[in-house]
């Protein structure tokens, strides 16, 4: 049996990320050619732990399609109270829509089939559990193929929610350079 403490410590020592653990002030991160720094808040440490078991119990990988896919899983399946991981996720899920729409899909629908882990609480007995069993009490063997008429609905949706979140600050900017240009 694997536990999910196990499969953790086997996923962080495999992917392709320089150690930023737990102690670090920020965390430096690449959007494409782009290398951006964000502060290592509290929310983030917090989401994070999470998230890199959904990586582990739902297989998606840690490339761009990967974390598409997962964004779209984690807004689907909920992201509790979880304030980076929704900050995160609704751009991730806007970055799948236009590389990997049919992937992006299928995750969000395996989201709404399925739970995560952003309602429990981390600790000895969350890590101890068996990965596989973790799997079978969240639905994670659900795949997200043949949508219904409402889970479609609910995709759009939360795609529509998920554009505004992301093109708000862009229209505002843009609001605030024209007012000044004009005023």
């Amino acid at each position: 049996m694997t536990t999910l403490l196990d499969a953790r410590a086997k996923f962080l020592s495999r992917i392709d990320s320089p150690p930023q653990g737990e102690s670090a002030r920020w965390i430096h991160l690449e959007l494409g050619p782009i290398p951006m720094v964000i502060p290592n808040t509290a929310s983030r440490k917090d989401t994070v732990r999470f998230h890199d078991l959904h990586h582990v119990l739902t297989g998606y990988k840690t490339d761009w399609a990967g974390e598409f896919e997962i964004s779209a899983w984690e807004v689907a399946s909920g992201c509790a109270d979880k304030s980076f991981a929704w900050m995160m996720n609704l751009p991730g899920l806007v970055g799948g829509l236009c590389r990997w729409p049919r992937r992006t899909f299928r995750a969000f629908v395996r989201g709404l089939r399925s739970r995560n882990l952003y309602r429990e609480r981390w600790g000895d007995a969350l890590l101890a559990q068996s990965v596989e069993a973790t799997r079978a009490r969240l639905g994670l063997h659900r795949d997200g193929r043949h949508a219904t008429f409402g889970e479609a609905t609910r995709f759009l949706l939360w795609a529509t929610l998920a554009w505004l979140w992301v093109l708000a600050p862009l229209a505002l900017v843009t609001l605030a350079v024209v007012t000044v240009a004009v005023g």
